[in-house]
């Protein structure tokens, strides 16, 4: 994150990258979804399973993310975080494309195994290395400039 930083930052780069990391994570979603079409197809289709995943992940998600930002940006405020709200959102969008492998894995777990403990264990490790992630990006974004 720090060499993110160094290298200036810029909005069209925050968006760059929640863009694609949500994109990432539509493409990892399609395993399960194909799974899902096959065990219960009356569900309305793969297109339709797929069309919806896509609406979430490219529309909704990006907004999601800007908004969790901006609530990670006031609660940094509250701890005198010397930051910016551009670099808190750089700080959780680089950790979100940071963890798209373990999405693409998330996703191929769940399309062979479905609910299962090796789901959950993904879960958890996707979960952890996330919070990790966003932990340490935002310390950096928040400290002096």
């Amino acid at each position: 994150m720090a060499r993110q930083l160094q290298s200036g930052i810029g909005e069209e780069r925050a968006l760059a990258y929640v863009m694609i990391a949500c994109f990432v994570f539509f493409v990892a979603s399609l395993p399960a979804l194909a799974r899902q079409n096959h065990l219960d197809p009356n569900e309305g289709g793969f297109a339709a399973l797929a069309g919806g995943a896509l609406l979430g992940a490219t529309i909704m998600a990006p907004l999601m993310f800007y908004g969790i930002a901006a609530v990670s940006r006031l609660v940094a405020m509250v701890f005198s975080g010397n930051g910016t709200w551009l670099r808190s959102r750089l700080a959780l969008f680089w950790s979100l494309l940071a963890i798209t492998p373990m999405m693409l894995l998330r996703g191929l777990t769940e399309a062979f195994t479905g609910q299962s403990p090796a789901l959950s264990l993904v879960n958890i490790a996707t979960a952890v290395l996330f919070g990790y992630l966003w932990f340490n990006s935002m310390r950096a974004a928040e400290a002096s400039q």
